[in-house]
This record gives structure tokens, sequence and C-alpha cells, in this order.
């Protein structure tokens, strides 16, 4: 058998937004077959038995066919290797806990090169996911040994060590479905939810909403304790100590028995309940210190240890916990029936595991077993049960039982504390009865609390935290209330071309600051908010744009972008109220792209239109025929301008003709003047004389045009987008 070199991975480029391929985050790679390219998939004895042995589930990728097994069709048919590491990478994907569904791949102009894509939300990911795809796939090609599991692991690290934790990957995967935009602020689980002002930032389960002081009233728990018991919340009664021989003193004047646990910990660790005996109290005492400033001797509360969560004042979900033993067999030591208890699906260390692994040497484990006098070497005779925690364990969904009186002081607690998104740990004998007839306490206040176990509780239902905290920061309109409300947005105009664009942007954005919102730009002549400049050199790409959005000042935005930077990066934004395309220019440059006719950039610049949302609209050069027909692809209002009163497209629009049916806006040029028009109706903003800039400077033509537009697309009043002209400061 022939063995065939490696596929060559030439470069790999990660667009980060909405490209010529797709809306979404994708790795776009170029890949030469080589002597593969005379090669397809059936002429290649086994390869699809070893791919189909070591990747069953290809069997459920449809590919192009549109049915189960399609894609395996295409294997037995004969498809090339590009093709094949596609599905490979997805599966790969998928088999890792992040499916891929998305992919696509293409020959370029040059035989045997190929542009290859594939749809994940992390860069690091996508890459060691291509690694793993690409050296298993010329192990199946030259038959030889792959180590699957191997491949598997290696991607799941990357993706643990990437993505976003349970807590905050549930927050923004219900921000998503409201269509709601994020931005990942740094490596961990700092996220922008929505654009410039309209944003909110989430860690984790805390939200900018998150008080400061609140949070540090409830890292100190006696202050919380306190603060709680003066406003009626029952509390157990307890006292700072500070030694192990003060914490037998106070436990014996408190009542035995009593709970020792530090004063600013959590995820219960260091915490010892149930304590009876002077040695263990001061053994308690010892393994909470560590965990925090001080340690707290309290009152032992009987009965199960509930998390309710409290989000923007109300109870959203609630968990009951359970105790971790095991039962003898009397033949196995302790320590191998925690090994069998491990084995638990559910158990893991990984934040995707709603229960944490069992380590027979912790501290706290030894505690309790030492309070059953056996070890983790003792053989635990048939029957008998050891314990081996009493707390840390709430994954038992329980919030349709939650008594109201129960939700009031969880609720009540909160707002004393002054969290919005708080987790209550209370003691309580049933949730559904009153707190005080039964005794019950809250024994803590957490701020940002983690939500796995609502997430995925190990019994009870699944509660929908996520688009509870997002409803909290994003508060839902109601229908009727006025239309056009998009949360977490601000005005958008993004403008793509080359005549004239960083004029256009700029006084696109002095009419938005005009008409009354704080507006920044970002274009090829720098970033500007409130048409004062704020950074030099280029901005038109999209670290320029991401900077502009991640700018809690801005009330709108217009963003100036290139083909160039659509095919290098993406753009920054998913979505945009406004989106102009001036022309279809600069496709020479573009060759390492595989552009080399001006008829390919419509596919490059149909991009901008693409993001063009509903109730928005698309502002086109009607004199440049090809960005004229990205008319038929805009989703919203389509305006024309053109420097022609007579141009065909404007006339067609203006009729209704084209595009739906209803009569369109459009902007030109008749003799001197220049006419908004609706339909039939006109109006003259002006005449090209008497548009001229506050220096006095009369602006291109077509550049004025596109910016007018823009503005009138924006509902700008006529009486505006003028005076907005003649007061437009100036300077490249």
């Amino acid at each position: 058998m022939a063995h065939f070199p490696d596929i060559q991975l030439l470069r790999t480029t990660y667009l980060r937004g909405p490209s010529v391929w797709t809306y979404r985050p994708i790795l776009e790679v170029w890949l030469d077959l080589g002597a593969l390219e005379d090669h397809p998939s059936h002429q290649l004895p086994g390869l699809n038995q070893r791919l189909t042995a070591w990747l069953p589930d290809l069997v459920e990728h449809h590919c192009g066919v549109g049915e189960r097994g399609g894609f395996l069709q295409r294997l037995e048919g004969g498809t090339w290797m590009g093709h094949v590491l596609e599905h490979v990478v997805i599966e790969l994907l998928n088999l890792s806990g992040m499916p891929a569904e998305f992919g696509q791949t293409r020959e370029t102009s040059r035989r045997g090169i190929y542009r290859m894509v594939f749809r994940c939300p992390e860069e690091a990911v996508a890459r060691v996911a291509l690694a793993q795809g690409h050296r298993l796939l010329m192990c199946a090609i030259n038959d030889q040994p792959f180590d699957l599991p191997a491949a598997i692991q290696a991607i799941k690290t990357a993706i643990d060590d990437r993505y976003l934790g349970p807590s905050t990957g549930c927050i923004v995967a219900a921000a998503a479905e409201r269509r709601i935009p994020h931005i990942r602020l740094n490596d961990g689980n700092l996220v922008q939810l929505g654009y410039g002002a309209a944003q909110r930032r989430i860690w984790t389960a805390e939200s900018d909403q998150t008080s400061a002081i609140a949070e540090g009233i409830a890292q100190d728990k006696d202050f919380t304790k306190r603060l709680l018991a003066s406003c009626g919340v029952p509390v157990p009664e307890g006292q700072v100590v500070a030694s192990a021989e003060e914490a037998w003193a106070v436990a014996q004047d408190i009542g035995l028995p009593v709970t020792v646990k530090p004063s600013d910990g959590n995820h219960a660790r260091g915490v010892t309940l149930e304590l009876t005996r002077e040695a263990d109290i001061k053994a308690a005492f010892a393994l909470a210190e560590p965990e925090g400033s001080e340690v707290i001797v309290e009152r032992f509360i009987e009965g199960i240890e509930h998390r309710l969560l409290v989000v923007g004042g109300k109870v959203v979900a609630a968990c009951k916990g359970e105790t971790v033993s095991v039962t003898g067999n009397g033949r196995d030591t302790l320590r191998r029936l925690v090994e069998v208890e491990n084995q638990d699906p559910r158990r893991g260390f990984e934040q995707e595991y709603p229960l944490c692994l069992i380590d027979a040497n912790a501290p706290a484990v030894q505690l309790e077993l030492k309070r059953q006098d056996v070890t983790a070497d003792s053989v635990i005779e048939a029957g008998r049960s050891i314990l081996l925690q009493r707390n840390g364990n709430m994954a038992i969904d329980c919030t349709d039982e939650v008594h109201p009186d129960v939700a009031y002081y969880a609720q009540l607690a909160a707002r004393i504390v002054g969290l919005d998104i708080a987790g209550m740990d209370m003691i309580l004998k049933d949730v559904s009865q009153p707190m005080q007839a039964q005794g019950g306490a809250i024994l803590e206040v957490n701020a940002g609390p983690g939500l796995l176990m609502h997430l995925k509780p190990t019994a009870g239902t699944p509660r929908p935290v996520g688009m509870a905290i997002a409803d909290h920061l994003f508060p839902r309109v109601a229908e009727g209330s006025g239309g056009g409300v998009h949360p977490g947005r601000i005005p958008l105009v993004g403008i793509v071309g080359t005549q004239g664009n960083a004029f256009s942007a700029r006084l696109t954005g002095w009419l938005l600051q005009l008409s009354g919102r704080l507006t920044g730009v970002a274009s090829s002549e720098g970033m500007f908010v409130a048409n004062r400049r704020t950074q030099g050199g280029s901005a038109a790409h999209w670290a320029g744009a991401h900077r502009l959005l991640t700018n809690r000042l801005a009330e709108a935005a217009v963003i100036q972008t290139t083909a160039r930077s659509i095919l290098d990066e993406g753009l920054a934004y998913d979505r945009c109220l406004v989106g102009v395309v001036t022309d279809m220019d600069g496709w020479q440059q573009l060759g390492d792209h595989d552009i080399s006719e001006p008829g390919q950039m419509t596919r490059v610049l149909r991009t901008q239109i693409d993001v063009v949302l509903a109730d928005g609209a698309g502002v086109l050069n009607a004199d440049i025929d090809p960005v004229a027909d990205l008319a038929r692809l805009c989703d919203g209002e389509v305006l024309l301008y053109s420097l022609h009163e007579d141009n065909a497209h404007v006339a067609a629009h203006r009729a209704g003709s084209e595009g739906g049916g209803e009569a369109g806006r459009a902007v030109f040029v008749r003799g001197t003047q220049v006419v908004l028009a609706s339909g039939a109706a006109e109006r003259v903003l002006g005449t090209l004389d008497g548009l001229r800039l506050a220096g006095g400077q009369r602006p291109d033509t077509g550049a004025l045009l596109a910016a007018v537009a823009a503005a009138w697309a924006l509902d700008i009043t006529p009486e505006l987008i003028a005076a907005g002209i003649k007061t437009f400061e100036y300077t490249a």
C-alpha cells in the first residue's frame, strides 16, 4: 500500500464574527492535498472502514445529501480529503462535548488547494481539534494506529482550559437565545452582554449590578448573620473564635451540638457539622482556620441543607442536599468503597459535573471517619453505612416545593445584604412548610453563587437560571410597548467599500451625535467619540470595532470596515441596524484570498447586508449594478442612493417593482439639488453648493449621499441632516 505524505495545512485563520461562510465564529484552513488530490475516498483501500470503525457516529452526518448516512454515501461514492477532514474534525468536537454541526470545504483556483471551515466558539479548541483530526485522517489513510481516547481527551482539556464555566456559559446561552450579543473580555469568565452603553457585564453569576459593598458583607458571614438577625431573619446563634480552646468554650455556652466553619469561606470548604466532642470541635477549628480569615462556632440546627437562588428579588430555583455515605460489604476497605462511589458518572473534578469526587484523605472526610472510629483502610462490615460528607452536595431540585414563607425570607435576606443575585444557604426540615414554625434558619448569603446544581440536578427538573439572570439584566419589553427595541443593542451602522467611506462614517456619526446619542466612530482615519479623535491610525478593522463596542460611553456606533477585514477577521458585530455598501472595488489586492475578478466581491461584501436587522435598513449605491443587486439579500428596508435622478434601479425601487412591491426610499441628485424620495413623494434637502461643511469645503458627492441615506435610514429628520452637514467640522 502506498504511503501518502501529510496533507499540508497552509494557513489557518480564526474568523471571530460574521464572514463569507457563516454568522458565527469559524476556523478557516487552507489545505494542500498533494498526491491525495488524485485519490478520493473510494480509491483508498480500507479508508472508509477505518474511519467508520473509529468514528461510527459519522453515520449521523447528513452532509449535502440531506439525510442520515449522507456523508457515508459521499465516502463510498468518492469525495476528496479536504471534505473528509471537515467531517472528522466536526465529529471529534461532537465526541468531546462541543457540538459543531457546521462545516464547508471548497476548491480554490489552484489544483489540490482547498479552503475548509468548521464552526467552533473557541479558537484554541478549534486548533486542537484540527490537529487531532488531521492526525486521525492521515493514520486512516496510511493504515496506522491512532489513539482516539487520547485525541478526545486533548480536545476536552482544551475545552476545560478555554471554554466558559457552566454558570457563565448558561447566562451567555440564554442571552444568545434572546439575540443579545456577547463579547468575552478576558480568558476567564468576564463577559460583556450587549454593545456600548447598552451593555451589562457578568463574571460567573455576578453582574455589574452586584454591589461591591454587598459582596463584602456576604463574605463576612458573622456580620451577615448579625445584620440579618437585626432585621428579623432567623439565623443560628454563633460567635467568632480565635483558638481551638475558645471554640470549645463557646460551644459549651451555645449548647451542643455545634457547627464550626470559616467566616468567609465558600463551597462548604472547612465546614464541619453536628459536633459534640471536645476533640472533634478542636479538630474542626484546625480544619476551618486555613479556609478563612476567622472561625465561627454556631448552634447546629437539625434539618436538611437547602440552596435557594434569588435573582432580582425573586426565588427562581431551589435545591436540597444529601449526605454522602458508603455501605460496607464485609470485604472491601473504605478506600475501595470510595473508589467505587467515585465511578458515579455524575462525579468529577471539572465544573461540568454536579457532584465532586470524594477524596478519602481530605481533612473533612478524615474528621468524619474519626468520629465513627474507622479509617480509610478499615474493612467495613456488611450493611454498615459510613458517613463521608454531611454537606456540599446540594443537587436535588425542589423549586416547585418552596413555601411562600421560605421564599419570603430568602428574598428578604438578599435585599438586606444588597445582592441582585444571591445563593441562600438555609437549613430546613421541610422546604414546603413555613420557615419559623419548623425552626429553620439562613446559614449564609453567597454572592456569585454556582448555578450548576440548578442546571444539572441529580434528581428533579433542571431550571432555566441563565434565562432568569438574562431577563434580570435585560428586562423584557411588554408586547406593544414600542417597536424596534433590541435588548443590549445600540444603533449601529456598518459601512464597507472604498469610496470616501471614512468621510461617510464620520459624517453619519456626527448626524447621530446631533440626534441626541453620544456616538463613537471607528474609521480608517482613527477612532472618534462625539467627533473628537480619541485614537489615531486606522480603526477600520476588527480590533478597532471591538474597542468601540466595549466603550460604555457609546450610545450609538458607526463602524467602517473593508473587504480584507471581512476575509481576514470577520465582522466584529453580529448584527447592525444600518448596513452601507458603497462599491466593490479593491479586488485586485485580494489575490491571497483567491479573488481574481470583480464578480467575486459580491460574496464578500454581501456579508455587510446579511447582518442587517429585520427592522433595520441596507443602504446601497445604485450606480453600481452589483451593489444595487444586494437589495434582494437584505432582511430590512432598502435605501438606494445615486448621482443620477434617472437611475433605473432608483426608479424601479421608488415604484415598488424591486424588492417586494412596496414603494422604497432613495436619495439622488437632480441637477444641483439633493433629493430625498419616498415612493412618489419628494423633498429637496438642499443644493450641493448649499450643503457645504463647517469649514466651507464641498464634500465628495457620492460620500455625502451615502451618509445622508444612512442618517435618513436611522430616522434622523431632513432638517437635522441639512443642519448637521453645515456644522460638521471635518479634517482628515
